[in-house]
């Protein structure tokens, strides 16, 4: 396992971390099926091969994966770091939703207890709230810390300007700081690289990467046959927008690297994404433990300057102004950019 330190502080994660969606019974049929015994398994192999970092919602299975997660990792708890999101909706009352003081302190409360911890290592708010003012949802983030109940913050799923305009007055008002976000980021969606990259490494903030196989497209399992088949992923949870003819370019281009690694096409994407500027560690969950064992494998994996190159240029975003009127070509080229 590799590691580094998550954002600017001094904790340190492994480069591959583990999110526990798929534990308990939730609605996502799809996603939502792994019992207690087999989660067991799972978190015991993450930990034999060095993952450090183990990441849950309170919406997960209805607070079912807290629950599981926490009682696996009970007598190891001072030996990993954990994290656990509130924003969406967990019932059907008004309070019940969103990023404001009483609903952060509430479910905050009930991770705790769920995960049956005295602390979060990182509190992460969920989404956006355009109910709430940002003043109340980062002044409660920072009473929680002083509060001891996370030592961490951060935020997922946010846009580029919310989250500088939210660093900026943290810094401001000496609040406890953001130090990672946890967002989408696969080969077929690099949506991030037009403006986020750029706010995470200036404002020495990480990022955890959720979703690296966009759903599970990027294992290579699919085919425009089977895509829609009712036993699969995802046909029960299609919710990232991408161009799925464009996708099967790149898992064939994938598929031909993979050959010459003797590895999979799931590690090869993988392993391009821990090459990427910006990414801290990427979020691996798994239902089964060979496809745990599987992305376990992506570490070790070291694509070449022209494997990362070539599959790259298949998905380059087109830049949006006004970034591509901004470079100055023979500078850009003097230094090799």
């Amino acid at each position: 396992m590799e590691y580094i330190r998550l954002g600017d502080t001094g904790l340190i994660v492994s480069r591959l971390s583990f999110g526990a969606m798929t534990f308990g019974k939730g609605s996502m049929t799809g996603v939502n099926k792994v019992n207690e015994p087999d989660a067991t398994a799972l978190v015991e192999r993450a930990l034999e091969a060095g993952v450090n970092f183990f990441d849950t919602a309170n919406v997960y299975s209805g607070g079912q994966s807290e629950t599981i997660l926490g009682k696996i990792l009970h007598q190891r708890r001072h030996e990993v770091v954990i994290s656990s999101k509130a924003g969406f909706r967990v019932g059907k009352a008004l309070l019940q939703a969103g990023l404001s003081r009483q609903h952060l302190m509430t479910e905050c409360e009930a991770s705790l207890k769920r995960l049956d911890t005295d602390y979060l290592d990182i509190f992460i708010v969920h989404k956006t709230d355009q109910f709430t003012p940002l003043e109340e949802t980062l002044e409660t983030l920072n009473d929680l810390v002083r509060q001891g109940k996370t030592r961490y913050i951060g935020f997922s799923n946010w846009p580029t300007w919310l989250a500088a305009k939210a660093v900026q007055m943290q810094r401001e008002r000496g609040w406890a700081r953001f130090i990672t976000s946890q967002m989408y980021y696969s080969l077929v969606g690099r949506d991030l690289e037009h403006d986020f990259v750029t706010f995470l490494q200036d404002a020495g903030v990480g990022m955890m990467v959720w979703s690296p196989l966009a759903g599970g497209f990027l294992s290579g399992k699919y085919t425009p046959d089977n895509l829609k088949d009712a036993d699969n992923r995802l046909s029960s949870f299609d919710v990232i927008p991408f161009d799925k003819e464009l996708g099967f370019k790149v898992v064939d281009k994938l598929r031909e690297i993979a050959e010459g690694h003797h590895a999979t096409v799931a590690q090869v994407a993988l392993a391009w994404m821990l090459a990427q500027p910006g990414v801290s560690t990427i979020l691996t969950g798994a239902s089964k433990l060979a496809q745990l064992n599987d992305n376990l494998g992506a570490v070790q994996l070291k694509l070449s300057s022209d494997e990362l190159g070539v599959v790259g240029e298949l998905t380059r975003p087109t830049p949006l102004y006004p970034n591509w009127s901004m470079t100055d070509g023979p500078s850009k080229e003097a230094l090799g950019l």
